[in-house]
Parts: C-alpha cells; structure tokens; sequence
C-alpha cells in the first residue's frame, strides 16, 4: 500500500476497485475452475493493485469471491466491510449485466448518473469491470456475457451513515471510485454526495436548495423554510463544493446556514471550513465591529475572545449584530465564488441551540 509524500499516510481503495477485483477472480474460476488469490487488476495512473481473496465458491453455475476493504488510512464507513461479487453466465449477446446484492442500493429518484431502478453501481465502477470481464474471457475463451452481481456485508446498515437515503438509494450502500484509490482525508466521496445532492434537487425541480453546515443548522432552515428533505444539503466543512458545482448547475435560490465559526471564516473568504485548514480570524471579527461602530472596549473584547461564540455573546450585550455582520460577509463570499451565475443567496447564522443569531436576507 503506497503512502502519501506529504502525510505519509497510507492510500486505499475504492468500492469499485474491490468489485472489480472480485469479479475478475470469480468470472476467471467460472471459466477455469481456479480462483487468481491475490488477484491483480488494472487501475488508471499505471496502478496495479494485487487483493487477497476473503471468501471464494462454486456453485450452481456461478462463482462468487470476497475482497476485504482496505481504505488505508481514511476514516471510510466501509473500512473493512466484505465487498463480494457472484458472476453467473449471461444472455448471449447480453454483455455485462449489474445487479445489486446484499447490501447495494437500487436508484429511486432521477438526477443521479444512472437510471432509476438500476444498482447504485456508480459508472466509472461499471466501466472497470466491464474492462476486467473483457480482459478474463480473452484470457480464458469467454463470451464475456455475464451477470454481475455485487454485495456489501452489512451495507444497509452502514448506508445509513450516508447520503443514499436522502438521495433516494435506498437498500444499502453505492459503489464508488474514479480511480480506485482513495486518498486519506481528502473527503473525495462527501464532496461527491454533494454535487449528486445537487443533482437529485435539480431533477426533482426544487428551486431552492439549502447547504448546512450541520444538522442543527439543518434543522433550523427547514423549520425557517419548509424545505423537503431532499433539498438539504449536508454539505459540512465543503462549502467551496456547493457554491463552485451550483455555479456549473445553478438553482434559483440558496441558503447557506452554519454556526458563527464557521461561517466567520467563509466570511473570511475561506471555502473549506474544518479547523485544521482554516481558522477563526478574530482581527478580522473586530475589524467588523469596529466598522459597525462598536466600541473600543467592544472591539478589544472581540479581539482578545476565545471563540467565535464569545465574541457574539459580547456583541450581543452591546446590542450589536455581529451575526449580521458575518451573515453579510458570508454570502459576500457565496456570492463571489458564484461569479454571476443566477443564483440568489441568503445566509443563517445560528448558535448551538440553533437560535437564529444572524441572517443575510435576499
């Protein structure tokens, strides 16, 4: 398992890349009557991964084998979950047909890449597969007509840890990748859910979506707006995400809702809002202050404050609206990365409770 050069973190890999390598080694023992253990396959950038077999069978005319999923060293909710994929002789003429097993969900709502009611398969996935199954029978004097049909152990459970429900992928997980590899903390998977999210809302022809920082602010809007369900956003840290795809995809009208801290710093200008890649400026809170008339003493105390939230309980004893401040600079922010397109943004600001301390109306 290779390593980062910055992080020194270890990659992994993808739900695609393990079906793919499960597929490989059970379509080469329908052929052959052995299973390839560690089976190797071909991924983009010259990557050759090699995967222990878990699990392996023959059985009334199919074979099945399991990969153990090793994400490396990324926090994935699928980390060690069985990925196993049972391959069957399909139709004559039928190429590669996906089904969806244990644990894969099954599209119900438009806007994704794939049609409703086919396996939450994501196409790049499908289009390794198909490679693999193509390689194999020219290896082995195959059709390569087959059935294909993948499983996650567990994965119902584990999928409601996940955007699928809200993007109507219902009975369990997808599986994903664009290049097999998944990249320690690079989030690549929730930034994805963002942009179908996106996608999903546009189809469903809402024209109003929301991006929440969480779902206390997720709460909050949707009692401020009535927002269904699938017009929520989680899109957490990523807010560079929502506003850089819905400039691409626009919809109507945007609400952008968050805590203090973390929409100071998209009023900062900042677009990715974890605290280890971006700080509360609180010069930058007082110099708001300072422009809104506040106090010396009121400026000095937002300066030297422990928190954002400190610093709005000292304003708000001032009577001075710090959350409005930074509702404006936020969707000042919001409205710059959008650059013209016809997008209208609004701002909520709320404080743990999920009390309205601020907003930014149209």
């Amino acid at each position: 398992m290779s390593r980062d050069g910055a992080s020194g973190l270890r990659h992994g890999w993808t739900t695609g890349a393990c079906a793919t390598a499960a597929t490989t080694a059970a379509y080469t023992a329908l052929l052959t009557g052995e299973f390839p253990d560690p089976v190797t396959i071909d991924l983009p950038n010259d990557r050759h991964p090699s995967f222990a077999l878990s699990r392996e069978g023959l059985d009334g005319g199919g074979a099945w084998a399991g990969v153990v999923k090793d994400a490396g060293d990324d926090p994935d909710v699928t980390h060690g979950a069985l990925v196993s994929v049972r391959v069957t002789h399909g139709e004559p003429g039928g190429g590669v047909v996906f089904r969806a097993g244990e644990g894969v969900g099954t599209v119900t709502k438009p806007g994704l890449p794939l049609a409703v009611g086919e396996p939450a398969i994501n196409p790049m996935p499908r289009q390794f597969i198909r490679e693999h199954v193509a390689a194999v029978a020219r290896r082995h004097g195959g059709s390569g007509d087959v059935v294909v049909e993948v499983s996650i152990e567990d994965g119902a459970e584990l999928a409601r840890k996940t955007w699928n429900p809200r993007l109507g992928i219902l009975g369990g997980l997808s599986v994903l990748g664009t290049t097999g590899v998944v990249v320690p903390y690079s989030c690549s998977s929730w930034i994805d859910s963002i942009r179908r999210g996106i996608d999903v809302a546009r189809a469903a022809g809402h024209r109003h979506v929301a991006g929440c920082t969480g779902s206390t602010s997720e709460r909050t809007v949707q009692q401020l707006h009535g927002l269904p369900e699938d017009a929520l956003l989680d899109m957490g840290d990523f807010a560079g995400a929502v506003l850089k795809y819905l400039r691409r995809h626009p919809v109507p009208r945007l609400t952008v809702a968050g805590g203090i801290g973390k929409l100071a710093k998209l009023a900062d200008g900042h677009l990715d809002l974890h605290s280890g890649r971006s700080q509360v400026s609180f010069d930058s809170l007082a110099a708001r202050v300072a422009a809104a008339g506040g106090s010396p003493d009121l400026v000095e105390g937002v300066r030297s404050a422990n928190t954002a939230l400190d610093a709005l309980r000292q304003c708000q004893a001032a009577a001075l609206p710090l959350g409005d401040l930074v509702a404006a600079g936020a969707r000042e922010t919001a409205r710059g990365v959008l650059l013209g397109a016809p997008v209208a943004v609004d701002v909520v600001v709320i404080d743990r409770a999920g009390t309205i301390v601020g907003t930014a109306p149209l």
